[in-house]
């Protein structure tokens, strides 16, 4: 191929959010030559949209916290389906990789006696989310980014891969993409290859989630012949923007229940304390009067229900809107105003403060603001080894959200910024280890003309499918049949409609030429969109229960035999094949820390 940019590595990492950046970092400082290819610019990447903080048990605002209360808030808050090795090390490691952070130069919120600032968070025991105001993604990515930077890393920015390319005896080559400012094809030779890619947002109308989150790499690992775990888990942020329409689902970040924001209906009755699950009944405020005084003495008295796991807090809003009692576009009240000044919420909130000013013209400070339930994240994703990161195709490894097990069936807020840091470590670290006892042959110039195929069919069709349509279509059915509340029914027809749909994507037509074209960028994003919606649905048609982020209207509760099974989903041809797995056992000195108090 002629117009083909060659590149070899012994690893690559595909996606430059921070658990991309830290992957890469780690894999260079083991000595490996290694490059980073990211759809959007370098800093751009949607880690910078989580707001409120690390969660890491560093004990700076509470000295009695530490790893073991953070483990069992994390598997208590994955309503124990959480892979329990992944929640462990995550727990023991994230205080190390936040003031490794700071090492690096980034700049966190200081507590009075000049240690980094800990803040609460919905479902975590202790102050523990080490913060940069309301902007502490951003702090992590410039911090990973100018690492990157000075360490010399190659950075491909603008590339989309299409393919993860394997040898005949299935262990990863390299990696097939294009530069998506001229279309130009890249390969990226290399035994090894990190997926860092995000989640699946935009299968959904209404997400927090920017354009990049199109479930690539939960496709990618599929087609590569690895296996999915939990894809049923999607959470639902219990608090997004619902007006005006341009800004829907934009995220309201937790931190501003963590700072004393109260949520109430439209009869300005502040109803959470009516969705206070039994299980948190012990640790959770059920008056007003008890939950007031935890914010003077937070010590000694239980949380406001306000700050319950994002589940639960999602479900309430999703029952008080159903029932009638939601604000004017179909949210509830989230208030703050008569929690403090002016000057206190635009110092602990800027962020918010400038958002909700500019976009929805509302004064945080003086008024509340309305909030819904949003698609934010998915607790599924590539099944790995908790030690290396690993994928089941040798030399493919996955971190952050594109990884699944470590949040179980519902994620903790802050969890994810320092599981990204966490397993981004571990999975460079064992690209690396791999590529220095790896050799690969070259490409075959078959398998990369095949890819290159691939990709531009839809050109080569007229009269075709418009990508937008289906894509709109495909949101729909997403939203409106696999979402907060599920039912069998209603999940058939979402798997009716996909099948549909993936037939209908065989036939896309894009028009122009390869250079800036949006519309053939969308074209190559829908099948990564409908595979990774078909294992969503059908791995939620399969769970008959409801747990975390998956709610069966007709199976509620609970249910003892599908708390020890995780649901795999694999790839069969072009349909998606499911099995049911066990759940690894946790050893019995973890499963002690349960019985403390």
């Amino acid at each position: 191929m002629t117009d083909l940019e060659r590149h070899a590595y012994d690893v690559v990492v595909i996606g430059a959010g921070g658990a991309g950046l830290r992957a890469a970092i780690e894999a260079h400082e083991q000595g490996a030559r290694t490059a980073v290819v990211c759809k959007s610019l370098l800093g751009k990447a949607h880690t910078v949209m989580a707001e409120g903080g690390i969660a890491a048990a560093m004990g700076n605002v509470y000295p009695e916290d530490g790893w073991k209360v953070h483990f069992r808030d994390t598997m208590r808050g994955g309503k124990m389906l959480n892979h329990w090795r992944m929640a462990q090390l995550h727990a023991q490691e994230a205080p190390d990789r936040v003031r490794e952070l700071e090492d690096w130069g980034a700049l966190f919120d200081r507590t009075p006696a000049g240690l980094i600032s800990q803040r609460d968070f919905g479902g975590h025991r202790y102050a523990r989310l080490a913060h940069v105001g309301d902007r502490t993604g951003l702090e992590l990515i410039r911090t990973l980014q100018q690492r990157t930077v000075a360490l010399g890393i190659d950075v491909y920015m603008e590339c989309t891969v299409t393919k993860v390319i394997k040898q005949q005896d299935g262990s990863i080559q390299g990696a097939f993409g294009y530069r998506r400012e001229n279309g130009r094809f890249v390969l990226w030779q290399a035994p090894s290859v990190v997926l860092a890619t995000g989640g699946i947002g935009k299968s959904y109308k209404v997400t927090s989630n920017s354009w990049e989150y199109t479930g690539d790499g939960h496709s990618l690992a599929l087609q590569a012949g690895a296996t999915l775990v939990n894809m049923e888990f999607v959470q639902f942020h219990p608090t997004g923007m619902v007006w005006p329409p341009s800004v829907r689902g934009i995220l309201v970040t937790e931190s501003v229940r963590g700072d004393g924001g109260i949520l109430k209906n439209s009869n300005g009755s502040r109803f959470m304390f009516d969705y206070i699950p039994d299980y948190f009944r012990k640790e959770t405020a059920e008056t007003e009067e008890e939950a007031d005084r935890w914010y003077t003495d937070k010590k000694n008295n239980r949380r406001p229900p306000e700050l319950l796991p994002r589940d639960e807090v999602a479900r309430a809003i999703n029952s008080e809107v159903k029932a009638g009692r939601g604000s004017p576009h179909g949210g509830v009240f989230l208030d703050i105003a008569s929690r403090h000044d002016a000057d206190y919420i635009r110092k602990r909130l800027p962020s918010m403060y400038h958002q909700f000013k500019e976009l929805a013209e509302v004064d945080i400070t003086k008024e509340p603001m309305e909030v819904g339930p949003t698609c934010h994240y998915v607790m599924g994703g590539v099944e790995v080894d908790p030690e290396t990161a690993a994928a089941k195709v040798p030399g493919l490894f996955a971190a952050g959200e594109v990884a699944g097990g470590m949040h179980g069936s519902n994620r903790l807020g802050g969890n994810s910024l320092s599981d990204l840091l966490v397993f981004g470590r571990r999975a460079g670290l064992a690209a690396a280890e791999r590529a220095r006892a790896t050799t690969v042959p070259n490409v075959a110039d078959a398998v990369l003309k095949e890819a290159a195929g691939e990709a531009l069919a839809p050109f080569e069709r007229d009269g075709g499918e418009n990508p937008y349509t289906l894509h709109a279509e495909l949101q729909t059915a997403m939203n409106d049949l696999v979402g907060i509340i599920r039912v069998a029914g209603e999940m058939t027809e979402a798997l009716e409609r996909i099948e549909a749909l993936k037939v209908r994507a065989k036939a896309l037509t894009v028009e122009g030429q390869r250079p800036y074209n949006p519309g053939w960028h969308l074209a190559l994003d829908l099948p990564h969109m409908l595979r990774v919606s078909e294992c969503i649905a059908k791995a939620a048609l399969e769970r008959e229960e409801s747990r975390g982020g998956h709610t069966r209207d007709d199976f509620p509760g609970p249910r003892e035999e599908w708390g020890a099974l995780n649901v795999i989903c694999s790839a069969d041809g072009e349909d998606v094949a499911l099995t049911r797995q066990p759940l690894p056992v946790m050893p019995p000195d973890l499963a002690e820390i349960f019985e403390e108090s």
